[in-house]
């Protein structure tokens, strides 16, 4: 391997670190924006999002076969979410998954809790979880879903 070619590929790498602790810092010392976090909370099909994560880590996929929207439309509600510091997201291969996490606001993190508390109330937030039941458990899973990982909670 040409020496140059390791150099431009030893300072990509370095480039790239930096930037990860550069966005690593900022979010650990980015003031948490209640407005953002109260819009991102505002939308209903966020909310359909939230309660179908629930406690467990969900592939962007079932989420697609659960609701009957589009992937972009869903990694879009997805992204807002995650701007607001209510769910995390993270790659396995080809799959994204996301889970709830609790806000850094200590306010914020208990009306979280209050509006997850109140979704599993809600009937058409029910009618989404037994789908997502349904679709986890089912003999054959769609073609869609074939391959991707299960939620924990419903492996049991």
């Amino acid at each position: 391997m040409n020496a140059g070619y390791q150099r431009n590929i030893y300072s990509s790498r370095r480039i790239c670190v930096l930037c990860y602790d550069v966005a690593v810092m900022s979010r650990v010392n980015r003031k948490f924006d209640l407005e953002k976090f109260f819009v991102a909370l505002s939308d209903r099909n966020r909310l359909r999002l939230i309660n179908l994560m629930r406690d467990d880590e969900v592939c962007v996929c079932f989420f697609v076969e659960i609701l009957k929207m589009p992937q972009p439309k869903v990694s879009r509600h997805l992204a807002y979410l995650r701007r607001a510091g209510i769910v995390e997201a993270r790659r396995e291969g080809k799959w994204m998954h996301y889970r709830i996490v609790q806000p850094s606001d200590e306010h914020a993190a208990r009306i979280l809790q209050d509006v997850r508390n109140y979704l599993a109330t809600d009937r058409e937030m029910q009618q989404d979880r037994t789908r997502l039941i349904k679709v986890c458990c089912a003999q054959s899973l769609p073609v869609m879903l074939q391959g991707a990982p299960l939620p924990a909670s419903l492996l049991a």
